[in-house]
């Protein structure tokens, strides 16, 4: 089953069981997002790619430019491990992760959470691949990505369990908007996904298309 297909699975859930006013609430919160067009303003094709250094899971730097000594690289970035869509996507990404490196690529994910929060994420999802902490969201706003959750959502989310601060060990409520990229040897971003709206991600059999394409 496609992402797409098990995001609109859940969406069907959701919208079964969840309260309409916080419905409503979250696709106005979106919509207001949209209409202000902060993807414009992130990344796109035919840029080149900040480099970065960031924890993983184990404390260890990954380095961008030393990834792409051997390869393309696939970034994604997520919100956090306590967003079902998140989760979809991290998992989706798992499942093609044996193609992406037969094509001669690294796959890694990047959040806001901090590493320990990370690793349960990676834990939780099973994941293969490098999960990296941005914490402060400082290498998500290189690249454009990084937007304030309403405060009207923000007690929404603690009443449903979700701890922003305690998560991302800040309390700026900084998250970056779901995008991902596949950056070439050369450093250049040619394939990119950014939008406002957190239901929306990257359909991973579309980033393994473009990776075929890719001389490396």
């Amino acid at each position: 089953m496609s992402l797409q297909a098990q995001i609109a699975e859940y969406d069907k859930q959701k919208n079964a069981s969840a309260p309409k006013e916080i419905l409503a609430l979250m696709a106005s919160t979106t919509h207001e997002l949209m209409a202000a067009g902060l993807a414009n303003d992130a990344l796109q094709v035919g840029d080149y790619a900040p480099d970065f250094s960031l924890p993983n899971v184990h404390g260890e730097l990954v380095t961008l430019a030393e990834m792409l000594a051997h390869g393309p690289v696939v970034l994604n970035f997520y919100r956090g491990g306590w967003c079902p869509y998140c989760n979809y996507e991290l998992r989706a990404f798992e499942e093609v992760l044996e193609r992406i490196e037969e094509l001669g690529s690294q796959l890694v994910a990047i959040s806001p959470e901090t590493p320990d929060n990370s690793l349960t994420t990676k834990d939780k999802n099973e994941l293969s691949y490098a999960v990296l902490s941005d914490v402060g969201n400082n290498v998500s706003n290189d690249y454009g990505l990084v937007y304030s959750l309403d405060e009207r959502l923000r007690p929404v989310y603690k009443n449903s369990g979700v701890d922003l601060p305690a998560s991302n060990g800040d309390d700026t409520f900084n998250l970056p908007m779901p995008a991902t990229y596949v950056i070439n040897q050369s450093g250049e971003i040619v394939y990119a996904f950014v939008s406002e709206d957190y239901t929306k991600r990257a359909e991973p059999s579309e980033v393994v298309k473009i990776l075929t394409t890719l001389d490396n």
